[in-house]
């Protein structure tokens, strides 16, 4: 892979990592909201033996991957453990050493909110540089490696869990807190990856597709292929073009061919996840 890919790579998912602790320095773990993961779980714990979470973290982390390990082999990227470890350096220094503001005036449901909100944003920078954050995601690796059981469920379960586990600890109100939590959390992940992720195909019907692939190729700097058609209605040969491009540069193209060919007939569709040069890798998704 080149180089520089690779330390944009780690460069943005350390930025992930970063926002994702100060999230749950600031708003989740101050209110005892374990919204899942191997930080939840180490909220819990907290409140029972009293180290610090940032500890906790390291212990449950160490012992999970080295469980891993023994059950599972080396099935995790060198990217998921330094996000891994990274993540519970980061809590354990702006939670003891570089101490951050704290929100603690007592609206839970703010806490909820902005600490899922930053936590989901780092999470799925960091998702979509092929890494995670590990904790729960080992647990479900394991299980869907000696259970077949699906890796989105068995997180779902895990987290739930979690959050039960919460509100034995905290109290009711503050364990269904983190259930909510845990709830947002998934669904603004998913949000924010999409945003991020999704790209756009567009298929071109035009006289001009010459001019406008040339725009594709050299401004755009996206790639196009031409496809064999053949009009019902025309009875005609013609080349289609098929271009797929992030959605921002949607809007650019469109213009384009405005300009270039009014007649033209344009499909646009969502493509959910794009893999190859220029867009996702795809030896590291799944």
């Amino acid at each position: 892979m080149n180089k520089s890919l690779v330390i944009r790579e780690y460069i943005l998912a350390s930025v992930g990592v970063l926002i994702t602790a100060i999230g749950l320095v600031v708003f989740l773990i101050p209110n005892n909201i374990a919204a899942g993961g191997a930080s939840g779980l180490a909220m819990v714990l907290n409140g029972v033996i009293k180290l610090p979470v940032g500890v906790w973290m390291y212990i449950i982390n160490g012992l999970l991957f080295l469980i891993a390990f023994l059950t599972v082999g080396f099935d995790f990227s060198i990217k998921t453990i330094y996000c891994t470890f990274l993540i519970t350096f980061l809590v354990d220094l702006f939670d003891r050493f570089i101490k951050l503001p704290r929100y603690i005036a007592g609206d839970m449901m703010l806490a909820v909110f902005f600490g899922d909100v930053l936590t989901a944003i780092g999470m799925a920078i960091t998702f979509t540089q092929n890494a995670s954050t590990g904790g729960t995601d080992i647990v479900a690796r394991i299980l869907n490696r000696y259970y077949a059981a699906p890796m989105g469920t068995t997180l779902l379960i895990v987290d739930f869990i979690i959050g039960v586990l919460a509100g034995l600890t905290f109290g009711v109100r503050t364990g269904m807190y983190a259930i909510l939590a845990i709830i947002i959390n998934g669904m603004t992940i998913d949000f924010v990856m999409k945003g991020i992720e999704t790209s756009t195909q567009v298929i071109v019907i035009s006289e001009k597709n010459e001019q406008i692939a040339d725009f594709v190729l050299n401004k755009l700097k996206r790639g196009a292929t031409y496809l064999d058609g053949y009009g019902a209605y025309t009875k005609k040969y013609r080349k289609i073009l098929l271009i797929v491009l992030r959605r921002r540069e949607l809007g650019e193209l469109i213009s384009f061919i405005r300009k270039t060919d009014k007649s033209s007939f344009i499909i646009v569709n969502e493509a959910r996840y794009t893999f190859g040069e220029g867009f996702q890798n795809i030896r590291n998704v799944f």
